[in-house]
């Protein structure tokens, strides 16, 4: 199943019986509010790839704030535990719901370092809430891109759905760096953080691809096709990305003027920076300022 209002996208990808994907993608400026009964029987794992969410339970009484690229673990077999979302804008998130007796199938031979898996914790409640490793939020970013046939896509998902579990809980015994053929390491995933990090700082004159992979110690190779995989784009259309979003929340800010906004993310001239940022959110800088006053 799935579903596209505006900028919004949302896809319910089934498995098999008991096992089910929900991705959205909410490139809109609005927050999203998406509802689903959960009984306690199943496992929720939930992946804020970019961005932010919050789940609500308890009618509102308690709430999950998940940041951008953190996840929470959710299992109470004697709680039903609904799915109440906010899908914040700019968010992108993938969730996993599997029903225990799926999950025992898949990992009974290593119940002894799933720790609710243990004799002791089998009919407990278990939350956690974990930063999103690197090697995991490269399978999510092709979970999230996957545009495959429908049903080629779906058994695409249902390995990468595999892959993704297996990754989230290995104890790290077996740990090996297999998993992207263009990151080595850790180092290199390091070093990729770093050049995003140095874009960033230096949005108003960045450097040049190969300025960038000298400063970070990567070749050039390298550099673009890691930084696609954990990032799900390339280094400049990320960083325009990171411009017009910082430009927009310096015009709700309402401290500077649309020629300032421009010049503090790298436009020279104001009709180039009016032209960006029409063509990342479909209206002028000056329109977005009117309507958010009109609000």
């Amino acid at each position: 199943m799935s579903k596209n209002i505006a900028e919004s996208t949302f896809r319910e990808v089934s498995l098999e019986k008991g096992f089910f994907v929900l991705k959205f993608q909410n490139n809109s400026n609005k927050t999203e509010i998406y509802k689903r009964d959960i009984d306690s029987s199943y496992i929720q794992l939930h992946y804020c790839v970019k961005g932010n969410c919050k789940f609500h339970f308890n009618n509102n009484s308690y709430t999950f704030n998940v940041l951008d690229k953190h996840s929470i673990f959710l299992y109470n077999p004697q709680q039903e535990l609904p799915i109440n979302l906010e899908i914040l804008p700019k968010t992108s998130l993938v969730s996993v719901i599997i029903s225990i007796e799926k999950f025992h199938a898949l990992f009974s031979k290593e119940a002894s370092y799933i720790p609710f898996l243990s004799d002791n914790n089998k009919n407990k409640k278990y939350y956690d809430n974990t930063e999103i490793k690197a090697n995991t939020l490269i399978v999510l970013q092709q979970i999230l891109t996957s545009k495959n046939h429908s049903s080629i896509r779906n058994l695409y998902i249902k390995g990468k759905i595999y892959e993704l579990l297996s990754l989230h809980f290995d104890n790290g015994e077996n740990t090996n760096d297999e998993y992207c053929p263009f990151l080595v390491d850790d180092r290199d995933v390091l070093k990729i953080r770093k050049a995003k990090d140095i874009i960033i700082l230096n949005m108003s004159e960045p450097p040049s691809l190969q300025e960038l992979a000298n400063e970070v110690g990567l070749n050039l190779k390298k550099l673009k096709e890691g930084f696609k995989q954990i990032y799900g784009d390339t280094v400049y259309s990320f960083l325009f990305d990171y411009k017009m979003e910082h430009a927009r929340k310096l015009l709700e800010s309402n401290q500077l003027n649309v020629n300032e906004v421009g010049l503090q993310v790298g436009y020279s001239t104001s009709s180039h920076f009016i032209a960006a940022f029409k063509k990342k959110f479909g209206t002028t800088p000056k329109q977005y300022v009117i309507s958010l006053q009109n609000d």
